[in-house]
């Protein structure tokens, strides 16, 4: 579902771009993360209320510099530059550019010199987030300084004329007093609707859907996660009984997962499909040990399943996902110049050959968007903040080949990490929690006899969206009792480790 205005967010790199397009969005402003050779005659197509230059890596002066059309600052609209976007603005339109004496990164005291727009209701001085080496060393004619720092002169600038403006710190990250007012005076300024709810983004796709599908079948695939369940009571709320959703069993679930998707589907009354494929996932999946070859595979094997089921129930056209935005990031389809992290099964696993044109409500969507349109269309709790679990399941959370002998102990150690958590009332406040599985054997000792078994490791993440991650400070006695449980519990365990790597450096998921 695609927004009929949104603010465009030009991605130049930079490790925060995301999360300018999330601030605007908790505007209920619809924002999109969109390549930054993105030219005036796409912008115009998209119906883009305003632009924003993200941050970025390089300097303006380096050889091969990502740069923009200098035509958009001629369209009319407002433009916000945000540290490199506000050093490109500058130089594309006649200012200096310079590396600074002293550069600027972490919390750093702004003075606010003129609060009439940008700076409406944040005070005389806030504390903004720095991060760059480039400054602004003079302006373009028609721009004014309207913040300053003890050593960037141009903190924040303005051409009121043509509500050109720019900022050399982050108002995205949570470091910056005031962010998020910063960024809603912005979209004040472009005169945007605040309509990016819950209950719009139903409306809009369920008449998108409809006008999509019309008479066609589609099929759903559900996990049992809140993505595809969401997606499935969506789309059924605007398909009706032409929806079929399917639950593949790939045997790479959690445990006791596919009793929770039937019980789910009758209480939608989702004309529900069970197909039990564990024996030929496993199969595909024997003797594989790379992560993205792995992650293909299950790809690949989900749409097989579904175009053989599709032929024994009948004619369908649509395949219904519970793509998010991350996924698209991260599988490196947003255009961005940031480079692959990992493919989703849902986004680079569709194979060529498939015959199905897909449906992805969600697809421009954050986790905890999608949560709050879960809750709109009813589900019930325990779907709603269910922990995020990947597509390619346990296959994701075993290091090197899958066996029975892995997916056993993942399955029963992560079964044991949340009935912790849960009953410390602390299942609710973390992101993710989950046991990995790989090929470290190490030595233990039970029943005072040695014993050689699996190291597992137990990995606890708090976040908002999935796109950036922190590892959560459990305290020791539960990380004890854990420990304790898993090695007293689960058989073949002889070791237990925590990881303590928070996103970046590693992702969340091990594979």
């Amino acid at each position: 579902m695609m927004p009929e205005e949104l603010v465009a967010v030009l991605d130049f790199g930079g490790q925060y771009s995301h999360l300018i397009a999330r601030r605007i969005r908790e505007c209920e402003v619809y924002s999109e993360l969109l390549p930054f050779s993105t030219g005036p005659s796409e912008l115009r197509r998209l119906n883009a209320k305003a632009v924003i230059l993200s941050g970025g890596p390089a300097s303006v002066y380096d050889e091969g510099a990502s740069t923009c059309d200098s035509e958009i600052f001629q369209m009319g609209l407002p433009v916000l530059g945000v540290c490199y976007g506000l050093q490109l603005m500058v130089h594309q339109l006649g200012g200096h550019v310079r590396t600074t004496r002293h550069h600027e990164y972490g919390k750093t005291n702004l003075r606010i010199l003129d609060g009439s727009d940008l700076f409406k209701g944040v005070g005389d001085r806030i504390v903004a987030w720095m991060s760059h080496g480039d400054y602004a060393e003079s302006l373009p004619e028609g721009f004014e300084t309207i913040a300053d720092s003890e050593n960037c002169p141009h903190a924040a600038i303005r051409d009121r004329n043509r509500k050109l403006f720019g900022v050399q710190f982050h108002p995205e990250v949570s470091h910056t007093e005031h962010g998020t007012d910063v960024l809603r005076n912005f979209v004040t300024i472009a005169n945007c609707r605040p309509n990016w709810n819950p209950r719009s983004i139903i409306e809009d796709s369920v008449r998108e859907i409809k006008s999509k599908v019309g008479n066609e079948r589609v099929l759903c695939a559900v996990s049992g996660g809140v993505d595809s369940t969401a997606t499935a009571v969506l789309v059924h709320r605007a398909v009706g009984e032409k929806l079929t959703s399917i639950f593949v069993n790939h045997g790479l679930l959690r445990k006791d997962e596919e009793e929770t998707v039937k019980a789910l589907a009758k209480d939608f009354k989702l004309n529900l499909v069970y197909v039990d494929a564990s024996d030929r996932f496993l199969q595909e999946l024997k003797g594989v040990t790379d992560p993205e070859e792995k992650r293909k595979i299950i790809g690949e094997e989900f749409i097989r399943v579904f175009e053989e089921e599709s032929v024994k129930l009948g004619a369908f056209h649509w395949l219904a996902q519970g793509t998010l935005y991350p996924d698209i990031i991260e599988s490196a389809r947003s255009g961005s110049p940031a480079s692959r992290i990992k493919s989703h099964h849902n986004v680079a696993g569709i194979p060529e050959w498939s015959r199905f044109k897909t449906i992805e409500p969600f697809r421009f969507l954050y986790k905890d968007e999608v949560r709050k349109v879960a809750a709109e269309l009813g589900l019930p709790d325990e779907v709603v903040f269910t922990h995020p679990f990947p597509g390619p399941g346990l296959a994701v959370r075993i290091v090197g080949e899958v066996t029975e002998e892995k997916l056993r102990i993942c399955r029963e150690a992560s079964s044991i990490v949340e009935s912790v958590l849960r009953a410390k009332n602390l299942y609710d406040k973390v992101w993710q929690a989950f046991a990995v599985v790989g090929d470290d054997m190490v030595v233990g000792v039970q029943g005072d006899h040695r014993q050689v078994g699996h190291m597992v490791t137990v990995r606890i993440v708090n976040s908002t969206d999935g796109m950036t991650a922190d590892w959560t400070r459990v305290p020791y006695e539960i990380l004890e009792e854990i420990s304790s449980r898993i090695t007293g519990e689960v058989r073949g365990v002889t070791w237990l480790t925590y990881a303590v790597t928070s996103k970046p450096p590693s992702t969340i998921e091990p594979c």
